[in-house]
Order: C-alpha cells, then structure tokens, then sequence
C-alpha cells in the first residue's frame, strides 16, 4: 500500500495506463508545458518528461478544439483523456460534449465507439460565478455519458483507470477541494483525504457505490466535498445517540440504485446532500427514485440539501452561508428524526 493524495492518485493512474496501452495518450491546455505545474491541478505533471510530447499533448486555450480532437481521436482508435482546465468551461464544448460524443455509437447503430475519458474540476472555491459551478446534474441528462464522481484517493485511481478501458465517453468530475493540500497548487481551504492505495493493479467498477458509514437512523447520499461533511455531522450525530449511514454512490451513471435502496430499507429515512444548486439537480432525480421505489420504507420526507439557486460567489462569508455545510446538515438530521 501508499499513502497518496487524490492528485497522486490519478496521476499514477493515467501512468499506468499509458505504459499498460500505447493508444491511451493525454491532451488539455498547459498539462506538458516545461517547467510548468502539469495542467491547472497538477495531475500531470512530469508526465511529459516520462512519455514526450506527442503522448502528453498541450492545446491552444480553444475547449472547442481541445474536446473535438479528442472526439476524433477515440473514434479512431485511440483512447485519449483529456484534461479541461476547469469544469465550468465544458459549456465551451457543450455541442460536442452533449451532441457528438455520447450519440456517436447510437446513430451508428454501435458500429462506432468513443472511448474518451473528459476530466473535469469542479467546486466552489473562491473563484467566483464561472470557476466555481458543479455541472453533474447537466450532464447525467445526457444518454450516452457516463459520469464519475470520485472522492477518495482509492476510488480516483481504480475509476479513472476504469473509465480508460470503458468503450463509452465517460465525465470523470474531480473536485478542486479535494486534490490535497500539498504542492505547487495549494487550495486555501482544501481537505486532503490522503488514503491507501494498492501497489498492485486494481479496478474500481463504474456504477457501483459504497457505504462510507454504517448507521440505524437516516441515510444520507453524497459525493464530492459534501461526502466529508456529511461524515464530520455523522460522527457529531453519533455523540448524541444518532447514527447515520452515509452512501457515496461514486458514479451518477449509471447509477447503484440498489444500495440507496437498501440503505432506506435499514434506515426509514434519505437525505440527500450535493453541492450544487437546488432546482433539478442529481439529488431529485435520486429523491424521485427512493419515492418511486421505496416510497413504503420511509418514516418521514425525503429531504435534499444543496445550494440556493443562484451563481456560486466571490465572497469568502458569501460562500460559507451559500454551500451546504456540517451544520445544515444536521439540522435536517434532527428535523426528520
């Protein structure tokens, strides 16, 4: 076992997977450039050094051009991941990201395939209205996408080397918290879920989610940054004889729907918690589900926790009262129990 940061993670992962398959190579803006951070997160850093440049493959700052050259490359064969430099610019792409690669295979009655990974940062942190957004919900709309939430060391690496080897576009959405706190780019605020990570080769299925927290008394599904704040109110909960189970479904699509199933089932009550904001997101779609579902199984209404509906802000004390936080949660906890 190592102990790695996430950032580690998946750069250990994208390694392996380039030594493992000559047709898997890298390409985003400013992820090879000499002497520099190794994309806006450091994930790739040293990567160019190791495997050249016409494996790690910089861009002009044209997300258009960066994701259809992508696009283009999967279909012929090659298994690119590409590296946006913050999720919110996806919407740059958005024709080719919601148009072409997820319908390529349908239209072509399966007899063409994209195999393209898209990483994408994501979270509020500081940097205001179109650097901070978290753009799940946009994106489990669309047939085709798998989409990919990691948040462990563990999960980043087995998932993203899982989605290398999917024959399907898959969004696998990091969150900028989440990296860890070491290194040249070095988030203020950041958590850093250092964690063990095998020494041997390993996969984590997409589509399966697992129980962070065992408890009695009300489940809470989350991802991301929120994961963390909901085991923070979980373990404060506990002190007051309430236990919480805490589902991380890993993967919005497909979905495990089973364990959040089975999860209401134990318990009698769902929360969902998410980071973004309220109207349509990931969580209704799950909330809709476990009504649909399991509706015979709660003891009281499912609640979503996420933010208002409005841009994600600058302001430090703005930010603090926009996100869901430890404490929010466990008002709505001790409301429903």
């Amino acid at each position: 076992m190592a102990e790695l940061s996430i950032v580690e993670a998946l750069r250990q992962a994208i390694r392996e997977e380039m030594l493992r398959d000559e047709r898997v190579f890298c390409i985003g803006e400013d992820i090879g450039v000499e002497g520099g951070w190794g994309g806006a997160f450091t994930v790739t850093k040293g990567l160019a050094e190791e495997f050249g440049h016409d494996r790690i493959i910089d861009t002009p700052i044209s997300e258009i051009a960066l994701c259809g050259m992508a696009i283009g490359a999967a279909v012929a064969g090659k298994r690119p991941i590409a590296d946006v430099q913050y999720g919110d610019f996806l919407f740059c792409m958005m024709d080719q990201m919601a148009n072409e690669a997820p319908k390529l295979r349908y239209m072509s009655g399966g007899q063409v395939s994209v195999p393209m990974v898209m990483r994408a940062p994501v979270g509020s942190t500081r940097r205001g209205s179109q650097h901070a957004q978290n753009l799940q919900a946009w994106f489990t709309h669309v047939p085709g996408l798998k989409v990919v939430a990691p948040s462990t060391a563990y999960d980043a690496k087995g998932l993203l080397k899982s989605a290398v080897r999917d024959g399907n576009p898959v969004l696998f959405f990091e969150h900028k918290l989440l990296y860890g706190s070491k290194g040249a780019r070095k988030e203020q605020g950041a958590l850093s879920p250092i964690g063990e990570v095998p020494d041997e080769e390993y996969l984590v299925p997409i589509g399966k989610g697992k129980i962070r927290r065992e408890g009695s008394h009300a489940t809470i599904v989350a991802i991301h940054r929120m994961l963390y704040n909901a085991l923070a109110a979980a373990e404060e909960l506990s002190q007051e004889g309430i236990e919480v189970e805490i589902v991380d479904p890993r993967t919005l699509v497909p979905l495990d729907k089973e364990i959040i199933y089975n999860s209401v089932r134990k318990t009698g009550r769902l929360v969902i918690v998410e980071e973004d904001n309220l109207t349509n997101g990931w969580g209704a779609e799950i909330a809709a589900l476990a009504a649909d579902e399991v509706f015979e199984w709660l003891d009281a209404p499912i609640k979503r926790i996420a933010s208002p509906d409005v841009p994600p802000p600058f302001s430090p004390v703005l930010e603090h009262e926009f996100l869901p936080n430890q404490e929010k949660i466990i008002d709505v906890i001790k409301e429903i129990v």
